[in-house]
């Protein structure tokens, strides 16, 4: 499905027309290639959320769910590895002693907040659980769901460990926010040695008076990651790949 932009917008987040860096080409090898899928997390994807506010406008421009639930489907038919790399909050993470400005507003909001890692206990229908739309696919068993990342990047849970032993050195990157979580991941994956391809409508961001998030990230995935491809892409070269 095609992003709902308007011809503002559709004109700011076009590529270049004549772009001075070389393009690339990631060619999809299916057994070492994984989807993965970051924050796919009501308090960032619903307008129950509470950072709905934020990036709502991207969410909803992005047509971000249902092009996430087709790369669910496709990676599950394709038969690939698929990951989630959540992010939760508990109660001593919100007495960190120096925070920069969107954990600030991650905190006082209580964004992804969860009572303990080892209880379930408020969880269900939380701002940090997973969208229903998502379930089916995240809870089936197969897919691996990582400890949390805690800031943007994957340093500090398992999503990497997890996919060295799928033999996984492809990843498909999508997502929350764009520009942050999203970013991070596709840097710190990409300083390890994974080839990294983006899908640029299943990712989203805040676009706040301080600064369009989306674009931002836009710019350094053009920079930066081994593909930035739509979901339509991404899905036909699944397909193609098989």
């Amino acid at each position: 499905m095609k992003p709902a932009y308007s011809e503002k917008s559709a004109a700011l987040y076009a590529d270049a027309a004549k772009p001075m860096l070389p393009k690339t080409e990631m060619v999809l090898d299916l057994r070492r290639t994984a989807l993965v899928v970051i924050d796919p997390q009501v308090d960032v994807m619903s307008p129950k959320g509470k950072a709905w506010a934020a990036v709502g406008e991207s969410v909803t421009e992005n047509n971000l769910v249902p092009n996430l639930i087709e790369l669910f489907t496709a990676a599950k038919q394709a038969g690939i590895m698929v990951a989630v790399s959540p992010h939760y909050y508990y109660c001593w993470d919100h007495h960190w002693r120096w925070q920069a400005p969107l954990e600030v507003f991650q905190h006082e909001t209580g964004a992804f907040d969860r009572n303990g890692p080892y209880t379930v206990e408020g969880f269900r229908g939380s701002g940090a659980d997973f969208m229903e739309e998502f379930k089916p696919f995240i809870e089936d068993g197969k897919t691996i769901i990582c400890s949390p990342h805690k800031v943007y990047g994957p340093q500090a849970n398992d999503l990497k460990l997890q996919l060295g032993k799928q033999g996984i050195n492809q990843v498909i990157l999508a997502g929350m926010l764009a520009n942050m979580c999203v970013e991070s991941h596709m840097r710190d994956l990409l300083e390890v040695g994974f080839e990294v391809a983006v899908v640029r409508d299943a990712v989203a961001a805040p676009k706040l008076p301080d600064g369009d998030g989306y674009l931002a990230a836009l710019i350094n995935y053009r920079f930066m990651a081994n593909g930035v491809w739509s979901t339509d892409e991404t899905v036909d070269r699944l397909r193609r790949a098989q």
